[in-house]
């Protein structure tokens, strides 16, 4: 199921649909091991589409995908599960469980990944929150949290299972210009290793931190 020696990612011909509408045709690239590539284009592009995808939250219904050495044409809803622990996912609006703490937000994903003892879901727990610099925060709910520090508490947990790819949905579309910076500086520090594709639109960012970029304009995807 797993294949190491693949691309983390690689399309061919991948037809992107949402409810049945074309999004993007013939999408055709691949994304190396410990890439961080920028995926671009306007709101209603297909960006999101792409990445739900990648991440089996839509069908594939033509062409052929292989991310993470599953094949997404024919991946079970058994199997997304799976699929998605080899990879981190960082939402725009950080998606945290407001009626929790940091702490429990990140227990209740290593629970939901199998993991069963005490000891090893604290320790993990304390890596990650360390690696983003919120160690002090973890009984903190979201609520009493700046956006900035959300967004952290959401890359710890897109870290949890040590994916080899992170997948980010506009990351910094919350945020104000510093903090933007601050995050990308972050995910770009903790992720050198990995594979990162990051979908933003945020000019400056990209202009700082130069990147491959993928674009999505008018049905189709291009390279810049």
């Amino acid at each position: 199921m797993f294949d190491k020696t693949k691309p983390t990612i690689s399309l061919e011909k991948a037809q992107i649909y949402q409810n049945n509408h074309l999004v993007l045709k013939d999408v055709t690239f691949e994304i190396s091991k410990g890439e961080f590539v920028y995926l671009i284009g306007r709101t209603g592009s297909g960006k999101s589409s792409l990445l739900k995808t990648l991440y089996g939250d839509l069908n594939l219904k033509q062409g052929n995908a292989q991310i993470v050495g599953f094949n997404l044409k024919k991946l079970k809803e058994s199997e997304i599960p799976f699929l998605r622990r080899r990879m981190g996912i960082i939402f725009q609006d950080f998606q945290l469980l407001e009626d929790r703490n940091v702490f429990q937000n990140l227990k209740f994903v290593l629970e939901a990944t199998d993991w069963k003892k005490s000891k090893s879901i604290t320790k993990r727990i304390d890596e990650v929150l360390d690696l983003v610099n919120m160690s002090t925060k973890k009984h903190k709910k979201p609520h009493q949290l700046s956006g900035g520090e959300q967004q952290r508490i959401s890359i710890a947990r897109a870290l949890l299972n040590n994916p080899e790819l992170i997948l980010a949905d506009e990351p910094t579309g919350n945020l104000d210009p510093q903090t933007s910076v601050e995050i990308i500086e972050l995910l770009k520090d903790i992720t050198s290793r990995k594979t990162v594709l990051m979908a933003s639109h945020d000019q400056y960012l990209m202009d700082r931190f130069p990147n491959r970029t993928i674009v999505c304009d008018k049905n189709i995807v291009f390279e810049r």
